[in-house]
This record gives C-alpha cells, structure tokens and sequence, in this order.
C-alpha cells in the first residue's frame, strides 16, 4: 500500500469557531494537536529563503531535552545553501510533501515523498525546492554525543516505500515498525523510525522506558494512553512524552494509524546534570 502523509498548511480558522481544542501540556507528556499548526505560529530561520516553519519540539525545561522538530515549509525557488549553524547537529529531514533537492559535498540526491536523509554532524549540504509546488518535510535535530572510538555515522539516503517493515512478533503483521537505521548500529545516537498499526492493533501493556519521544502522526487516527490518561489523536497531531511516561495505544480504524518516531538510543546515562569542567 502506497503511504500517505500529512502535511500542515497554515492558514486560519474563522470567527465563528470554538475556542476549545485538544493541545494538552503536562510535565510527563504534550499534546500539539493539527489545528493549532496555524500561520501565525509559524516561525522562520536565517538563511532560509522563500520558507516557514511550525517548530514542534525544543529542547526546554520542563519539555523536550533531547531534540529539536521542524515541520518545514518551502515555497518554489526556497531553500538554504547554509542551513544549519551548529557544528554539533545531526539531522533526519523526512519528506511529506514535494520533493527537495539536497545537495551533499556538490552531489545531488532527490528526495521525494517518503523520503529521509540522515546528516550526521558537520555535514555540508544544501536544500532547496526546485519544484513548483510547495515541499514540506521533517527536520529533527540533535546535538551528536561522540563516544571515543567510535566512527560517526555516515549520510543515509533512503525511501521508506523501498524498505520492508519489521513486524513486531505475536502480532499477525498488525504492528510493524520501518527501521532507516539497524538498531544494533552504536554509531547512531538516535533513531527516527516509522511505526505502522493495522486497525484493531494495540500496544498491549504500558511501555516505560528511558528514551524520550515524539510521534507525528502522519496517517489515520487512534487512542493514546498517556501516563494516566487517555488521549484521542489523528493525523498531522505531535505528542512529545518525556523518558518513563507511560504509554500504550489502540488502532481503532477504519484505516492505518501511522507515525513518525525520535527516540534517543545507544548511549551512557549521564550521572551529572549539570557535568564539570
């Protein structure tokens, strides 16, 4: 089956709308429902032309911490040929909408819908749209942890259409999980998968672990439990849940539910808040 993302597009809601809508902001988990990705939250980035972006997730006290998302927006003509300022970052970008033109050390790669590319630290690269449609995709930031004697890892190009999923055992291929990295690869310090549910699927017990997410829902809809909680979500809605928020989920139909998954991997616990010189 071809996938499907969604993608924001802005605009406003009229005066003749509620106010209520379904954002929640708890210290174990938020909620950034679709309809809150409007244009006047958009933001913008130096060296960006022709681009907007909604900023989903920041490192913040009290929020995330390990990792910055952009769903990003570029006009035709857009792009950057200096798109990022820190040294430190990796990025994962992922196609939803359009096709971008990376250029990595003066090579061209194109990436279309469902398409991902991991930059690690340092990487000189470019991106612009070259389309006349608009392109929007994914940008998940994180500052590298290097651990010594360890290669950083290469630039990945890949599609998710060309990659077979893992399906999870017991489950009659109702949850799968598109893997771009092999988990067993201790290069990488996050992993950016895509986790797939068939309706009716369920994650059966409370998952509570130390990796910090977030989750775009890119296709269908379901019931997240969050810590106490349970919360409704559907396509083009963020959920950020912090290390050991317990969490679980239920695929109700009448299509796929599918999401777009950070997690911070394959790292020592830091045993200092605030580490010494």
């Amino acid at each position: 089956m071809t996938a499907k993302y969604y993608a924001p597009k802005g605009g406003h809601p009229g005066q003749d709308q509620l106010l209520t809508d379904r954002a929640v902001f708890t210290d174990a988990y938020a909620v950034i429902p679709k309809g809150t990705m409007r244009d006047i939250v958009t933001s913008y980035l130096p060296h960006w032309e022709n681009t907007r972006l909604w900023v989903i997730a920041r490192p913040l006290s009290g929020f995330a911490e390990t990792f910055s998302q952009y769903i990003m927006e570029v006009g035709k003509g857009g792009g950057s040929s200096q798109p990022e300022s820190d040294p430190t970052a990796q990025s994962v970008l992922f196609v939803v909408e359009g096709s971008a033109a990376l250029s990595i050390k003066g090579q061209e790669h194109t990436l279309s819908e469902g398409g991902y590319a991991y930059l690690p630290p340092g990487t000189d690269w470019t991106l612009h749209n070259k389309a006349d449609d608009n392109l929007r995709f994914h940008w998940i930031r994180k500052a590298y942890q290097p651990v010594p004697g360890i290669a950083v890892p290469d630039v990945l190009i890949a599609n998710e259409n060309d990659i077979t999923p893992n399906v999870m055992p017991g489950t009659d291929g109702k949850w799968a999980t598109t893997r771009f990295v092999n988990p067993s690869d201790i290069r990488h310090d996050m992993h950016v998968n895509i986790v797939t549910f068939e309706p009716g699927a369920v994650i059966p017990f409370l998952e509570t672990h130390v990796m910090e997410h977030g989750l775009y829902v890119l296709e269908g809809k379901a019931v997240y439990r969050l810590n106490q909680d349970w919360v409704e979500v559907e396509a083009g809605d963020f959920m950020w849940l912090r290390a050991f928020c317990p969490q679980a989920c239920y695929a109700g139909g009448p299509g796929r539910f599918r999401y777009l998954l950070y997690k911070d991997v394959n790292r020592h616990m830091p045993l200092r808040l605030h580490p010494t010189t």
